[in-house]
């Protein structure tokens, strides 16, 4: 059977619609946690930190780089396989991902942040181990991001025990 262009051209722009759907996904992740985060480095600022903890201005930058590597690994997995269980690992970490910053700025609820994000980086690590079946590019993609969250989680329970 042979494939007009007609049909090449709308399964590119199928392919890119859905990339765009990714990195939608994970715009809202990701705004949703700016809502929460109204006054966030104000907040950090403020509460007592371990020597280690980076500025406030570093996460802006760091995060944009694993959105878009979230996005792409997410895409990537989809277009070797369509919806399936990865994906919906992916989903899953998307949304631990986003309920995070509400948890720990939005209700300054450390503890049961810190228990949320431990959630969140086994759910990244299931991820990863159903990307790599799928996509060994996919997988590499979240590496970096697993990385920050398990940062992330120390800082997290850092902060928890020096303010409690």
């Amino acid at each position: 059977m042979r494939t007009s262009a007609n049909d090449t051209r709308r399964g590119g722009a199928r392919r890119w619609w859905a990339l765009a759907g990714f990195a939608a996904a994970v715009g809202v992740a990701a705004a949703l946690g700016n809502l929460a985060a109204a006054g966030a480095a104000d907040e950090y600022r403020s509460i007592e930190q371990p020597a280690w903890a980076p500025p406030s201005w570093l996460f802006g930058p760091v995060w944009t780089v694993l959105y878009v590597t979230i996005a792409l690994a997410g895409w990537l997995v989809w277009r070797r396989v369509g919806l399936g269980p990865a994906v919906l690992a992916w989903v899953v970490q998307l949304v631990l991902n986003a309920a995070w910053t509400p948890l720990f700025f939005g209700a300054g609820r450390y503890g049961l942040a810190f228990a949320e994000i431990v959630l969140l980086w086994l759910a990244i690590g299931v991820t990863i181990l159903l990307f790599r079946r799928i996509s060994t590019a996919a997988a590499v993609l979240l590496l970096p991001y697993w990385a920050w969250v398990t940062f992330a989680a120390a800082l997290n329970y850092s902060i928890w025990q020096l303010n409690a």
